[in-house]
């Protein structure tokens, strides 16, 4: 026999011990670490989402500003980037880069006359979360907060 044939094999890899250690390690860290990542992802959203509604609410003030009233429910946030039909003083487009998605990719709501002020604006938020609404008050003042909506 050869020289080779004659010397213990050399064994690569992990054994299954060392595979469970290193789960176990993993499994750890992800349980520690995740649910903190998950929060601060989940409030990065709500927050990205009520910035968006405040810088729409100042693009839906532009828009009135140029055309005398808010646009209808029909037109709808695209009255921000084309002129509707038969609307007069429309000097946009009022958003540089197209009518945002909320953070979770469902466009926003948008009604108007709204139940709440002069319109309505909201994202449905997070499934099984509560709505991000911007209620317009007295004068063109927004505020963005977390709500409950009803429809």
């Amino acid at each position: 026999m050869s020289d080779l044939s004659m010397r213990p094999s050399v064994q690569q890899g992990l054994t299954l011990i060392e595979l469970i250690v290193v789960m176990v390690i993993l499994g750890l860290l992800v349980s520690l670490i995740g649910p903190d990542l998950w929060s601060r992802l989940h409030q990065s959203r709500m927050r990205t989402a009520a910035m968006q509604i405040t810088l729409l609410g100042s693009a839906l003030d532009n828009y009135r500003l140029d055309v005398g009233h808010y646009p209808v429910t029909a037109a709808g946030l695209m009255a921000l980037r084309r002129k509707p039909p038969g609307v007069r003083g429309w000097s946009g487009p009022y958003l540089a880069h197209g009518v945002p998605r909320d953070p979770w990719g469902h466009p926003y709501h948008y009604r108007c006359p709204g139940k709440h002020g002069a319109y309505d604006l909201w994202s449905d938020g997070p499934a099984h979360g509560a709505p991000i609404t911007s209620w317009t008050t007295r004068g063109s003042a927004h505020h963005a907060s977390v709500r409950p909506h009803t429809s």
